[in-house]
């Protein structure tokens, strides 16, 4: 696995052994970033269940001003410590290791919004619907705040009415797919 493009582009990744994390594919995250790409530059990115780092590295590498990693394993956090200083990117990070919805309430008493924040959960474990409404419920997702789930192709989220969040777009990989999200509002439903 390496970073894809930027400033840190081709540089070798590691990952942490076992089944623990599931590094998304330089093909996937390709494609992930060719959609971002016009709002990553100085944005500030949220990467929640970040394994080895890959998605906020690829961000950092291409243009985003700090990304903010959230991993509850040692090991992984290791992990992302030692990427990111590989890529030259650590003055620009933040590794949190905690468990993610505690990583949210922390981060939270900042009152810093992301830009766009992305979460890898453990495929069948069911923490999308309950993190996504306690972003949402958060100061760190404004109205301009995109949020990116990765998720099972099978798996569908439960009714967010409820949280303010609205889908707004999928985009389908062989066995797995990306939700994109937004806060509920006209000009957001229309993208």
């Amino acid at each position: 696995m390496q970073v894809v493009a930027g400033t840190a582009r081709r540089i070798l990744l590691k990952t942490i052994p076992g089944e623990e994390t599931r590094p998304t594919s330089n093909r996937i995250k390709e494609t992930l970033f060719n959609i971002l790409q016009p709002q990553i530059q100085g944005c500030r990115f949220l990467d929640l269940f970040a394994g080895s780092g890959a998605i906020g590295i690829e961000a950092l590498s291409r243009g985003a001003r700090e990304a903010v990693f959230v991993e509850k394993s040692r090991l992984a956090s290791a992990c992302i410590l030692d990427n990111l200083t590989r890529t030259h990117l650590k003055d620009q990070a933040q590794i949190m290791t905690t468990d993610v919805l505690a990583a949210i309430k922390r981060l939270s008493s900042g009152g810093k919004a992301f830009d766009i924040i992305f979460l890898d959960p453990p495929y069948d474990a069911g923490y999308e619907e309950e993190v996504l409404q306690e972003l949402a419920a958060s100061p760190l997702v404004t109205d301009e705040t995109l949020i990116i789930c990765e998720m099972r192709i099978r798996r569908e989220l439960k009714d967010l009415s409820e949280s303010g969040l609205t889908v707004v777009r999928v985009k389908e990989y062989k066995n797995n797919k990306h939700v994109f999200l937004r806060k509920a509002g006209e000009e957001n439903e229309q993208e």
